[in-house]
Formats: C-alpha cells, sequence, structure tokens
C-alpha cells in the first residue's frame, strides 16, 4: 500500500519517471538485501550460540540479578537501550531477543507482553544518535527544503539531534508505564482460565438411578412359560471342584 501510495503521490506531481522508478527498485534492492543478510547472519549466530548451550548462561547471568523480574525487566531494557545506539531495529530483533526470550519465560514472564515491551524500547533506535534513521531523514528533508527556499536557513545536524530529546524521553515513560502498569498491555489478551484444583467437585451418581441395558436398544425378551425368570444360584467353589473331578473320572 505504501508502494502504490507513493506512485499515486508521483504522478499527481509529475514526478513519475522511468528514471524515477529505477533509483526506487535499485534502493528497494539494497535495502531488502540488507536485511536478507542481516537475517542470514543473525540465523547462523543463533545456531551457534544454541550449540553452545549459551542460552543456559544467559539465563543463570540474568536471572541471579537482584529484584526479581523488576530487576531483570529494568537491566534488560537499559542494555536494549545502550545497545540501540549502535545496532538498529532489524539487528536487535533477529540477533539479541532470541537469546532473551527462554530466559523471560523461565522467569513466568508473558512473552506477548515481553515483545511489545522491548519493540516500545526499540523504537528509541530510530530517534537517537549517531544511527537513528529518523535523524537521517529529516537532515535529508531539511537539505531539502532549505535548497528550495523553503526555509531560511540550513539546519545542523546537533539542531536535530536535540530537538529528538523530547521524543526519546517520551518513550522512556511510555517504556516505564508498560512495565509498571502490564494492564495497557495484557488487557487485550486473552484472559486465561484459573481452575482451582481444590473446589473441583465430581458428582457421581447413585447406582439406582440407571436401569439394566438392553441390547440394540430392543425391550428385554420375558422368559418362556413354564421357566423361572430368577437367576441361577450361586455355586461354591466346594461344589465347583467336586462337579469337576467328577467329570474327570467320567472320562
Amino acid at each position: 500500500m505504501g508502494v502504490v501510495g507513493a506512485l499515486i503521490l508521483a504522478a499527481m506531481h509529475r514526478r513519475l519517471s522511468i528514471a524515477l522508478l529505477w533509483d526506487a527498485m535499485m534502493g528497494t534492492m539494497r535495502l531488502t538485501a540488507m536485511v536478507v543478510f542481516i537475517l542470514i547472519g543473525a540465523r547462523v549466530f543463533s545456531m551457534v550460540f544454541q550449540g553452545v548451550d549459551g542460552a543456559k548462561w544467559v539465563e543463570h547471568m540474568l536471572s541471579g540479578l537482584p529484584g526479581g523480574q523488576v530487576g531483570f525487566l529494568i537491566a534488560v531494557n537499559v542494555f536494549i537501550f545502550f545497545l540501540a545506539f549502535f545496532l538498529d531495529f532489524f539487528e536487535i530483533a533477529f540477533i539479541i531477543l532470541p537469546m532473551l526470550g527462554p530466559v523471560a519465560h523461565a522467569m513466568g514472564i508473558d512473552l506477548v507482553w515481553f515483545g511489545v515491551l522491548l519493540c516500545v524500547n526499540m523504537q528509541t533506535s530510530f530517534m537517537h544518535p549517531p544511527f537513528g534513521f529518523a535523524l537521517f531523514y529529516l537532515r535529508g528533508i531539511s537539505d531539502t527544503l532549505f535548497k528550495e527556499g523553503r526555509i531560511p536557513k540550513p539546519i545542523k545536524s546537533s539542531d536535530i539531534y536535540m530537538g529528538a530529546i523530547p521524543w526519546v524521553v517520551m518513550q522512556l515513560l511510555l517504556v516505564a508505564i508498560v512495565i509498571f502498569v502490564p494492564e495497557t498491555v495484557t488487557v487485550f489478551l486473552d484472559k486465561e482460565v484459573v481452575i482451582d484444583v481444590d473446589k473441583v467437585e465430581m458428582v457421581i451418581p447413585d447406582s439406582t438411578e440407571f436401569e439394566a441395558p438392553t441390547m440394540g436398544g430392543e425391550e428385554a425378551t420375558p422368559a418362556p412359560e413354564g421357566t423361572s425368570s430368577e437367576p441361577a444360584p450361586a455355586i461354591s467353589d466346594d461344589d465347583a471342584t467336586r462337579k469337576l473331578e467328577e467329570s474327570l473320572k467320567a472320562n
């Protein structure tokens, strides 16, 4: 949809041309190739990391932090925040998160809520220097606006960095809200049904409430005349043994 919208806007401004489409496709190809190579490298790293039981190392290291779950979350978010100064969103998502997911699951943290929390944190990687993508976008737009005469003077990179600080602070406040008020995320999730084993009751019906089953759902056939419908008398073990010996002697 974004590509279609960009083409429509370019056509409306009469800037749509073969050269423009070629440049856009080349840029898309470079970006896609970069993401694919990041995915390949992340997969290789994850396989090697799992092969040497790196997940257990990370789990033992992070599970021993003071403060329990809150201490773990604060340490992880501080680590992700400073790591975002040098790595972009894709590298953190495909390399770092697979290491932290098993630890969070072992500590009883909801993985959906944990993923949302880290995504909110990683959004700051677009806004703080030195590799914030949003800062580069603003830099390019400001140069274009100055060349077209829409702004009176050029905008420095330091001005863009200082202007991004309030947005970074607001993003960090949102991270704190998600940590200490998890209902902001979990309210949209399906509630898990908790069953109290102590309150489970098993009702066993009385045997007199059941009727004797019949074959094929038909009613029982009455006994012929001259015969008794009463059950045969029970035979004791001694009588059964004696009759068996008599039959063996007769044979």
